[in-house]
C-alpha cells in the first residue's frame, strides 16, 4: 500500500467548496497540489459526509480540469496494491470497467478473452455493483471467472491464466465506498472519472481509456500527453472501454508524451447488419461471447480493429500492418481494417 495522508494540519474543507463550487462562470480550478492534498484526504476517509458530498457534487458540476485530474490520479495512484506483471510475457492490457452497460451488450469481458488466446496478459479493474447496468463483474461470473479476493489472488491469476479481474475494493481499499456513492447521488462522480486512468502494473501497463461524457476525451487526450501515459483512448461503448460494433472510434495510441491515431473513426454506422448482437442481460451476453470465443458468431469489425491496436501497443508485434492481418487471420475475419 502506498502512502497515506496525514496533513500537519486539519484541512479547511470550505475553502475548497467556496473555490471549486461557484457557479459555472464563478468557480476556480484547484491547481495540482491542491488537488492532490484534497484527493488523498478523500481517499483516506478524511472528509466528512456533508463536506465529501459537496465537494463531490461541485467538482461533477465544474468538472475536473487536467491539473485536478493530474492531482487527483497522483493521490490515487500512492494507495494502489501494484500486481507485478508476468515474466517474459507481452505487456499487460489494463481494461478499467466502470460503466457497465444499460442498452447494448457489454463486449469488454469478451475483449479480454480474445486477448488472453493471444497469451497477452489482461488486467481487468472494475465495479462489482451495477447500479441498474450489467457489469462486466456479471459477465465474467456468467462465464465461470470470478473476482480476485487480494491482490496476491490477482497476481498469481495474472501470471497463471493471463487474465485477472480485480475489483476496485482490491486495489484500493477506500475506493470502493466512494464509487459506492453513486448508488446515493444518483451520479457519476470525480472516483469514477479518476480510477480510468489508473495504472494497478506498478506503471507498466497498457491502459485501454473509453469514455463517453462530452468533453472527456480531449481532457484524457491531454492527461495521457502530459503524463506521458503508454495508454490507448477511444470513444467507449456506453462508458466501458470497447469500440461500438456498428461504428468504430477513432483508436489513438499515446506513449512517452507522443500520440498516433491506429485507426480514424468512421463517420457512420458502417456495420449495422454485419453480427446479430444479443440482449444486455449477463447471461444473454455471457451466452454469445461463448459463441463468439467458439467462432459460432461473427465478431463485429470495430472489436477486431481494437484487438490489433492492443497487439501492437503490448508489443506483440511492432508492425501496426502485422497487427491487422494478425487481428484479421486469428480472430475469423476476411478484413483487416
Amino acid at each position: 500500500m502506498g502512502k497515506s495522508f496525514s496533513p500537519a494540519l486539519p484541512m479547511n474543507f470550505a475553502s475548497y467548496l467556496k473555490q471549486i463550487g461557484r457557479d459555472c462562470t464563478d468557480a476556480q480550478d484547484l491547481d495540482e497540489e491542491e488537488a492532490y492534498h484534497l484527493f488523498s484526504a478523500v481517499l483516506d476517509g478524511g472528509v466528512p459526509d456533508l463536506e465529501l458530498g459537496g465537494l463531490l457534487m461541485a467538482l461533477r458540476m465544474k468538472r475536473e480540469s487536467i491539473g485536478e485530474l493530474i492531482g487527483f490520479h497522483r493521490a490515487l495512484a500512492e494507495r494502489l496494491r501494484p500486481i507485478d506483471p508476468p515474466p517474459a510475457a507481452p505487456g499487460v492490457i489494463v481494461l478499467p470497467s466502470y460503466s457497465g452497460a444499460r442498452h447494448q451488450p457489454n463486449l469488454l469481458p469478451l475483449l479480454a478473452l480474445l486477448l488472453q488466446r493471444f497469451g497477452i496478459p489482461v488486467l481487468v479493474h472494475g465495479a462489482l455493483e451495477g447500479f441498474g447496468r450489467v457489469t462486466s463483474a456479471h459477465i465474467f461470473r456468467e462465464l465461470g471467472i470470478m473476482p480476485c479476493a487480494s491482490s496476491a489472488q490477482a497476481r498469481e491469476a495474472l501470471h497463471r491464466d493471463h487474465l485477472a479481474f480485480v475489483p476496485a475494493g482490491v486495489l484500493c481499499p477506500n475506493l470502493q465506498p466512494l464509487l459506492a456513492l453513486r448508488a446515493r447521488l444518483g451520479l457519476r462522480i470525480s472516483p469514477h472519472n479518476v480510477v480510468k486512468l489508473a495504472d494497478p502494473i506498478a506503471d507498466a501497463g497498457i491502459r485501454v481509456i473509453g469514455t463517453t461524457r462530452p468533453g472527456y476525451l480531449e481532457k484524457y487526450r491531454d492527461f495521457l500527453a502530459l503524463t506521458r501515459a503508454h495508454a490507448i483512448l477511444l470513444e467507449g461503448t456506453e462508458g466501458e472501454a470497447f469500440a461500438s460494433p456498428s461504428r468504430r472510434p477513432r483508436l489513438e495510441y499515446f506513449r512517452d508524451g507522443e500520440s498516433r491515431t491506429l485507426f480514424e473513426a468512421e463517420t457512420e454506422s458502417t456495420h449495422p447488419h454485419s453480427t446479430t448482437l444479443p440482449d444486455p442481460s449477463a447471461a444473454a451476453t455471457a451466452a454469445w461471447t461463448r459463441l463468439a470465443l467458439e467462432g459460432k458468431a461473427p465478431l463485429p469489425m470495430p472489436l477486431v480493429n481494437q484487438i490489433a491496436t492492443c497487439l501492437y501497443a503490448c508489443g506483440y508485434t511492432n508492425d501496426m500492418n502485422q497487427a491487422k492481418a494478425i487481428a484479421a487471420v486469428e480472430t475469423g475475419s476476411l478484413a483487416g481494417g
